[in-house]
C-alpha cells in the first residue's frame, strides 16, 4: 500500500481438496475468501505479494507459476472459475452465444477430428447449447447481451462459462448470488456433479450456509484473513457442530436456527489486533485470548476449543 505499509489479506491459509470433493470456504464479506480465490488464478493487482505455495496434482506451482503457463494451460483448462460478480466479466457487446462459443471453441476438442481441431459450425452452435442448459441458463435469452439479464441470469451465465472446460478444479465465488432458492439448489448441485467424475474438486466460496450444507464435504471458516476453523461438513452442521465461536455465531445468525447476529463487526486487516482477532467480539475471550494469536490446530484456531 502506499507509504510501504502492508495489509495481510490472507495470512497461513492451508488446507487440501482431494478428487471427488467440495471445500466450503464461509466467513463475512472482506475476511479474504475472494483474494484467496485470485491469488489461486494469478488475478491479484499489481501490488499484491505472495509467499508459500498452491500445488496441482501434477505438482504445479500456481503461486510460481508465470502469466504465459496460467493463460494458456491453468485457466479454464485445469481451473476454472465462477467469478463473484459475472456481470463485470462479460464482455457488454458480445451476447451470452457469443461469450459460449468462443469458450467451447478453445477449451472443447471434437469427437472427430476437425480442422485446427476445433468445433465449428452447427457442432459448435450445439455445444453451446448444450452448456447453457447444464446451468440452466435458458436458450431464448442466449442472443441477449448482458445488461439486458437479470444478476441471476448474468450468474448462470458466468457458471455455464466456467463449465465448459470441464476443469479438474473448479472455484466457484459466490455462485448463488441473486438467485431464488430453487435455482440455488440446481446450481450447487450442478457444481457438485462437477466432482462426481473422477479427478475433479471444488472450492466454493459463499455467505450461503444452506448451499455449503447441502454439497459441501468439509468447511473452512475464514475471520480476518485467517482460517480459524476447517472441519467435516457432517461434524460441523450436525453433531458435535462448530467449535470455534465465531463458527458457531455464524451458524447461530441463520433463521432455522437462534437468528442471533454476531454482535460488532470485524477488525479492519490493516490494523488487526495482536491477539485472537476475533477476541473483540467473543463472549468467551480472556487475557490471554487478547494477548496471543492461537495456531490452528487440529482444525481450529482457539485458545477454549
Amino acid at each position: 500500500m502506499r507509504a510501504g505499509r502492508h495489509v495481510e489479506a490472507v495470512t497461513g491459509a492451508s488446507f487440501r481438496l482431494a478428487p471427488g470433493e467440495c471445500l466450503a470456504l464461509v466467513g463475512e464479506s472482506g475476511c479474504g475468501k475472494s483474494v484467496l480465490a485470485s491469488a489461486l488464478l494469478g488475478l491479484l493487482p499489481g501490488n499484491a505479494e505472495t509467499a508459500g505455495s498452491a500445488r496441482l496434482a501434477d505438482g504445479l506451482d500456481l503461486l510460481a507459476a508465470d502469466e504465459r503457463t496460467l493463460a494458456r494451460t491453468v485457466r479454464g483448462r485445469r481451473v476454472g472459475l465462477v467469478p463473484q460478480s459475472p456481470a463485470a466479466h462479460l464482455t457488454p457487446v458480445r451476447t451470452i452465444r457469443a461469450h459460449l462459443e468462443e469458450t467451447v471453441r478453445e477449451l472443447v476438442r471434437p469427437a472427430v477430428p476437425a480442422p485446427r481441431g476445433r468445433l465449428r459450425g452447427d457442432a459448435l452452435r450445439a455445444a453451446a447449447e448444450a452448456a447453457a442448459e447444464r446451468a440452466a441458463f435458458p436458450a431464448g435469452h442466449l442472443d441477449r447481451y448482458p445488461h439486458e439479464l437479470s444478476g441471476g441470469l448474468a450468474q448462470r451465465a458466468a457458471t455455464a462459462l466456467a463449465l465448459v472446460g470441464d476443469a479438474p478444479l473448479l472455484l466457484a465465488d459466490e455462485p448463488t448470488t441473486g438467485l431464488d432458492r430453487e435455482l440455488v439448489h440446481c446450481t450447487v448441485d450442478e457444481l457438485r456433479a462437477h466432482t462426481r467424475d473422477a479427478g475433479r474438486a471444488l472450492l466454493m466460496i459463499t455467505h450461503d450456509l444452506a448451499a455449503a450444507e447441502r454439497i459441501a464435504d468439509t468447511v473452512a471458516v475464514m475471520y480476518a484473513g485467517r482460517i480459524v476453523e476447517l472441519a467435516p461438513a457432517a461434524a460441523f452442521f450436525g453433531a458435535p457442530g462448530p467449535r470455534h465461536p465465531y463458527a458457531a455465531g455464524l451458524l447461530d445468525a441463520l433463521p432455522e436456527r437462534a437468528f442471533t447476529p454476531i454482535p460488532g463487526a470485524p477488525p479492519e486487516l490493516g490494523a488487526l489486533p495482536p491477539g485472537c482477532a476475533f477476541a473483540a467480539r467473543c463472549a468467551r475471550a480472556d487475557d490471554a485470548c487478547r494477548a496471543e494469536r492461537p495456531a490452528l490446530t487440529e482444525g481450529v484456531a482457539c485458545h477454549h476449543a
